[in-house]
């Protein structure tokens, strides 16, 4: 396996809707009332909003891929563009993705070691998810990795109020055990 990653452009906008839109339906529609996520769909995963978020310098989406071939992508937030802390000394991990058709092949451990290697190179005290909670095997996937539940917060899907933990991994202690 050859992965790498390259920052997508407004010109990535098209590719980067359909596949944003393919990996949360695949990860999440059976689980949604179809109201509800046909919402969430139209609204925080359209076209255009997208666009305002590749727009936004405090965004950054990633397109990770095999070789030529696109197998799913991460977004990471600093300063006012995170969802909650909206620190300066941390990052958030917003989204994390690989098409079902390439899981099972380590792909998110990959693409998860990207993002913190991104936050140790922009000196963040530690990097932050939220993730929901009935989502219980992203939980110990992100847990294998040191990240700790360090509160809550609701996530809409259309009208249904969820529930994501949010989680944290520490930078400071990594970047000291790294330099022992």
């Amino acid at each position: 396996m050859n992965l790498h990653y390259n920052l997508c452009t407004s010109e990535d906008l098209a590719q980067l809707t359909q596949l944003a839109r393919k990996t949360f339906a695949d990860a999440f529609e059976s689980q949604n009332d179809p109201k509800d996520f046909s919402a969430y769909m139209n609204t925080v995963l359209s076209e255009e909003n997208l666009e305002k978020e590749l727009l936004d310098p405090d965004c950054s989406f990633y397109f990770v891929k095999n070789e030529d071939k696109l197998v799913g992508y991460f977004k990471l937030n600093e300063n006012a563009a995170q969802t909650e802390l909206k620190r300066s000394d941390s990052l958030e991990l917003e989204r994390i993705y690989v098409d079902e058709k390439f899981q099972g092949m380590k792909i998110g451990a990959w693409i998860l070691q990207q993002a913190i290697d991104l936050a140790k190179g922009k000196d963040a005290d530690f990097l932050w998810l939220g993730v929901w909670e009935h989502n219980t095997a992203a939980i110990k996937f992100y847990q294998r990795y040191g990240f700790i539940k360090f509160g809550e917060h609701p996530y809409y899907v259309g009208d249904d109020k969820q529930i994501d933990w949010l989680m944290r991994l520490d930078l400071v202690t990594l970047k000291s055990q790294n330099s022992s």
